[in-house]
C-alpha cells in the first residue's frame, strides 16, 4: 500500500490521492450488456439458455428451483451454519422492523384533508451473486426488507452452480418467504428481471449486488420506461478507516484487508492522526496478510490502496467528505464525537470491536450500500426502499371555498386556464345553489 502524509502534499494533491480505481464501464461492457438485454428481449428463455451456457457453462432446461428444494435445504446444512442463518435473520429483521413508516393525515384548512400512505412494491426482483463462495447475507440483506414491506411478489436470481445453488442460499431465501428462485446471473438474469420471459415474471424494481456486467444491466433497464428500477449505482466495494494514537494497529490492519479481499478492485484507506500508528498498521498488513486465505485478491486490491497520516481530526473529517465511503470505521478514542460532524457515507462502525463483518452479516443493519462515491446522494438499502408512498387528497365544499380562491389566483399567474377553470366551475355550481 502507499504511504504518504498530507503535510508532504501540495494542495489538492491528497484528493488525487484518494482517487478511485477505474469504473469497469467502458464502451465495450456497454456494448456487449446492451446486446444480451436485447438478445432476451426478443428470444427469451431460449436466450436466457444460450447465454447460460456461454458465460456459465451450464446447460440449463428448467431455471426455476423446485419448491422441494427450498423446503429441505435446512437439513442440507450443519446445526452450526443454519443457527447462524437463522440468528442473523433475527438482528436484521429486528433493525429493519424499526424502520416501519407510518402513515399521517394533515387538516392545516377546514375541509382540506391530505394524506400520505405507504404501499409496497407489487414484484422485486432480488440479485444475488456467485462466485467462489454462497452469500446467504445477501439474500437476507434484500429478503428481509421485503418481507416486510409485504411485496407480493418477489423473484430471486442467482448464477448456477454445477449442483445446484447451495443449500445456504435457498434456506436464506425460505427464511424470507421467498418462493420463486431462478438459477441465473449475469446481465441475461437483470434483463430477464426487467422485461420477463416465458418463465421469468417481470418485476417493478430489482435490488442487489452484482459485477459491472450486472451493475451496467441494472442501469441500462432502469432507464427503459418499459424495464424495470434499480436499487442505487454501484461500484466495487470500499472501507475507509479514521483512527488516532488509540487505535489498534492488528484491528486496522484486519478490517483493511477484510475489505481488500472482496476482490481486485477493491479499496482500503486508513487516516491515520498518528504517524508511530500508520507505521503499525502498515507492518501489521504484511504480517496478516501472509496468512490471508486470499492473499492474491488482496494483494490486488492494496496496490491502489492507502494509509495516509492526516495533520490532524479537521483533515481527515474533511477527507471523508470529500471521498464519501461505502464503509467508514471510526477507531478514535471518542468515535460518536467524530461520527456527528460525518454527513457522508453509506454505514459507520464505531469503537475498536465493531469490525465491518459485523454489518455484513449479523448486526442488523443492511450491507447493500452505495459505493465508488454515490453516498454523496444515496443511502443504502431501508425498508422504504421496497415501498413505495403516495399522496391522497379529499377537499370538501368548505375546503374549496377556502383554498379555491386561492388556486385560480396561481392557475391564471401560470397561464393555466383550464386549471382555474376546474375550480371556477365548481364555486359557480356550488354558489348556484
Amino acid at each position: 500500500m502507499e504511504v504518504v502524509e498530507t503535510k508532504n502534499l501540495k494542495e489538492g494533491e491528497v484528493e488525487a490521492f484518494l482517487k478511485r480505481p477505474p469504473s469497469s464501464s467502458s464502451a465495450a461492457l456497454k456494448s456487449s450488456v446492451s446486446q444480451v438485454i436485447e438478445q432476451v428481449k426478443g428470444k427469451g428463455d431460449e436466450a436466457l439458455r444460450e447465454l447460460t451456457y456461454a458465460f456459465d457453462g451450464v446447460d440449463m432446461k428448467d431455471f426455476r428451483v423446485p419448491p422441494k428444494a427450498l423446503a429441505e435445504a435446512r437439513g442440507r446444512l450443519s446445526t452450526a451454519q443454519a443457527e447462524a442463518i437463522d440468528r442473523a435473520f433475527e438482528q436484521i429483521k429486528a433493525f429493519h422492523e424499526k424502520q416501519r413508516p407510518l402513515p399521517y393525515v394533515v387538516e392545516h384548512t377546514p375541509g382540506v384533508r391530505c394524506e400520505l400512505r405507504y404501499v409496497p412494491i407489487q414484484r422485486v426482483g432480488l440479485y444475488i451473486p456467485g462466485g467462489s463462495a454462497p452469500l446467504p447475507s445477501t439474500v437476507l440483506m434484500v429478503g428481509v426488507p421485503s418481507l416486510l414491506a409485504k411485496n407480493p411478489t418477489k423473484i430471486l436470481v442467482s448464477p448456477p452452480q454445477a449442483g445446484g445453488l447451495h443449500p445456504a442460499i435457498l434456506y436464506a431465501a425460505a427464511l424470507c418467504e421467498i418462493e420463486s428462485v431462478y438459477q441465473l446471473g449475469g446481465a441475461q438474469a437483470i434483463a430477464a428481471l426487467a422485461y420477463g420471459t416465458e418463465s421469468v415474471p417481470k418485476v417493478d424494481k430489482i435490488f442487489g449486488p452484482g459485477n459491472a456486467y450486472v451493475t451496467e444491466a441494472k442501469q441500462q433497464v432502469a432507464l427503459d420506461p418499459a424495464g424495470a428500477a434499480m436499487d442505487m449505482p454501484a461500484g466495487p466495494s470500499e472501507v475507509m478507516v479514521v483512527a488516532d494514537a488509540s487505535g489498534c494497529a492488528a484491528f486496522i490492519a484486519a478490517d483493511l484487508l477484510s475489505q481488500a479481499e472482496h476482490g481486485p478492485d477493491s479499496q482500503a484507506i486508513l487516516l491515520s492522526l498518528c504517524p508511530e500508528l500508520t507505521a503499525a498498521v502498515k507492518q501489521e498488513l504484511s504480517r496478516q496478510l501472509a496468512r490471508c486465505a486470499r492473499k492474491e485478491v488482496a494483494e490486488k486490491a492494496l496496490a491502489h490502496s492507502r494509509l495516509i497520516t492526516c495533520a490532524h481530526e479537521a483533515e481527515a473529517l474533511s477527507l471523508v467528505e470529500a471521498y464519501a465511503p461505502e464503509h467508514l470505521i471510526i477507531q478514535t478514542k471518542d468515535p460518536e464525537h467524530f461520527a456527528a460532524q460525518v454527513t457522508q457515507a453509506g454505514s459507520l462502525f464505531l469503537g475498536p470491536y465493531t469490525p465491518e463483518s459485523m454489518g455484513d452479516y449479523a448486526s442488523g443493519t443492511n450491507h447493500v450500500l452505495p459505493t465508488y462515491g454515490y453516498a454523496r446522494s444515496y443511502s443504502g438499502l431501508s425498508l422504504s426502499s421496497f415501498m413505495r408512498h403516495m399522496s391522497v387528497q379529499t377537499v370538501s365544499r368548505e375546503g374549496l371555498a377556502q383554498l379555491g380562491p386561492l388556486v385560480m389566483e396561481l392557475s391564471a399567474m401560470e397561464g393555466l386556464d383550464a386549471h382555474r377553470e376546474a375550480v371556477r366551475v365548481r364555486l359557480q355550481e356550488e354558489q348556484g345553489r
